[in-house]
């Protein structure tokens, strides 16, 4: 899975490490973009051609994560995106289906994030 590019995206610092952190432990060469809102994220990635995998918390302050996949879907159709969140109403889980989106519940695992990742 080398040169692949993950959009980690959480108003979280702390969350975004530790997500970094379990990437990181499994592949040292997986390029990882952190944004702490979706506005940030879609700055950031502008310029970029490829983003295989994104990793959104759903609950941020402005553009969350549900609004920030329908974003990203449009420039990269083919990306794998996770929704990370404790938040799962019937609402979300919805929408997030009807956008091809899987759930990562937290707390945050490593097991949990490899196997959204490789799965």
């Amino acid at each position: 899975m080398t040169s692949h590019t993950i959009l980690v995206v959480d108003d979280s610092r702390v969350s975004r490490m530790l997500v970094r952190a379990i990437i990181d432990h499994a592949d040292k060469k997986l390029q990882i973009i952190e944004a702490n809102t979706g506005e940030e994220a879609l700055t950031k990635v502008k310029n970029i051609s490829t983003i295989n995998i994104a990793i959104l918390d759903l609950n941020m302050p402005g553009m969350d994560g549900l609004m920030l996949a329908t974003e990203l879907l449009q420039y990269y159709p083919n990306i794998k995106i996770g929704l990370l969140t404790a938040n799962i109403q019937d609402m979300v889980r919805q929408k997030a289906k009807d956008l091809g989106i899987s759930f990562i519940p937290k707390p945050i695992t490593e097991e949990k994030i490899l196997n959204f990742i490789y799965g």
